[in-house]
């Protein structure tokens, strides 16, 4: 592994400074993590992501009287 092949946080293989992303989480402009990742681990990093981030399909609807008090 050379200087400019630092590994993948994900999956420890050495990948070059040309092909690593860089995935920073920031709250309040306070860096919270900061992953260095391989095309492959950054692919399956945005599918997890885009997965999670969806709404669900068939989002549960309130019962709309449950809210209802009757005194």
């Amino acid at each position: 592994m050379t200087d400019d092949e630092d590994p993948c946080n994900d999956c420890g293989d050495p990948v070059s400074d040309a092909l690593a992303r860089t995935v920073r989480l920031t709250v309040d402009r306070s860096q919270i993590d900061s992953q260095r990742l391989c095309p492959e681990c950054f692919a399956d990093w945005i599918d997890r992501y885009e997965s999670e981030m969806q709404p669900d399909d068939h989002p549960a609807v309130a019962d709309a009287d449950a809210d209802i008090i009757v005194d």
